[in-house]
């Protein structure tokens, strides 16, 4: 029998889940522990398919509108991402029990644009248009109030009502480097812009990409695990390309791996999304130890410890009242 080609796995860490995927995915099970299916949830809870099947195999409904939900008494939960203004609003009107998801951090974005709309600046953000999150936060303040800025030319060719009257805000999930570029072309033009008092862009996002920018340059190939919709995810994949890492994919599962685009490889590095569970990683080490003698290393770019407390109706002393 021929023995297996040595492949040499780097794990980059921190990977995968962050406090804010964690409990939004705790908000939905401790929902249906409490309450019992269905629970229904707007839009996917985080972007995984593994993670939302999970979900639903356990009763959770996910839905795009809540015009798809039947007049109910089961929890209605936001997905981590946000939502705009007008569901909550349409989830009270039809006395829904609704349960907010969203991610502390994004929360905090959206503060930050409801305090530069009062103070009656113009208010860019920064993100890719149709992302959730970003449609969450342009649904914070009244239609036009607030310009999306995509791309570094965006930046250059966006005429302001007042260059000494604006602000901007982020997306959490962005590319470190392409928001840096886009600030800078802001900063360069307005110099009295309002940015954020603390970068937008969340820990977790951060923190992956530092992990990824230390290993990409040091193997052979780089597997992204996430899925094709997750913003932070896609940005990893786009990180390993930009430090020289010949080969980086995004994939969801063991099964999508193209085996041939691996052939002669002697080091692979791995990482997962915010959003993409440890297991899918295991799995995925399963499949290369199945063909390859592993040896494995881990590199860190950060320790990470943060935790967000659950929505407070669904925390153990409500429960109990």
């Amino acid at each position: 029998m021929q023995p297996k080609p040595k492949l040499k796995i780097v794990l980059c860490s921190p990977r995968g889940f962050c406090a804010g995927v964690v409990r939004a995915i705790d908000t939905v099970e401790r929902a249906l522990k409490l309450y019992g299916a269905p629970v229904y949830v707007r839009h996917e809870i985080v972007h995984n398919r593994y993670v939302v099947d999970s979900l639903r195999a356990k009763g959770a409904i996910f839905v795009e509108e809540l015009s798809e939900i039947p007049d109910t008494e089961a929890p209605v939960v936001f997905s981590a991402h946000g939502v705009p203004k007008s569901v909550p609003a349409e989830a009270e009107k039809r006395n829904f029990f609704s349960l907010d998801a969203t991610c502390p951090l994004v929360t905090k974005v959206h503060r930050e644009a409801a305090i530069h709309f009062k103070r009656g600046h113009e208010i860019l953000l920064i993100g890719h248009s149709h992302h959730p999150e970003v449609v969450g936060t342009l649904g914070q303040l009244p239609a036009g109030a607030v310009t999306l800025i995509e791309t570094a030319e965006d930046a250059a060719t966006f005429s302001p009502k007042n260059a000494d009257n604006l602000a901007f805000v982020t997306q959490t999930t962005l590319s470190i480097d392409d928001t840096k570029e886009i600030v800078a072309v802001l900063k360069a033009r307005f110099p009295n812009i309002h940015g954020p008092h603390k970068e937008d862009i969340c820990y977790a996002t951060t923190n992956r990409q530092l992990a990824v920018k230390k290993v990409a340059p040091v193997v052979d190939a780089l597997i992204v695990v996430g899925a094709p919709n997750s913003s932070n995810s896609q940005r990893l994949r786009e990180v390993a390309e930009r430090e020289g890492c010949p080969i980086a994919v995004l994939a969801q599962r063991a099964s999508d791996l193209d085996w041939e685009m691996f052939e002669g490889i002697r080091s692979l590095g791995i990482t997962a999304g915010a959003s993409a569970p440890e297991v899918i990683v295991e799995e995925i080490m399963g499949a290369f130890a199945a063909r390859y003698d592993l040896e494995v290393e881990t590199v860190s770019a950060a320790e990470e410890n943060e935790f967000f407390p659950l929505p407070r109706s669904l925390r153990p002393e409500a429960a109990a009242s």
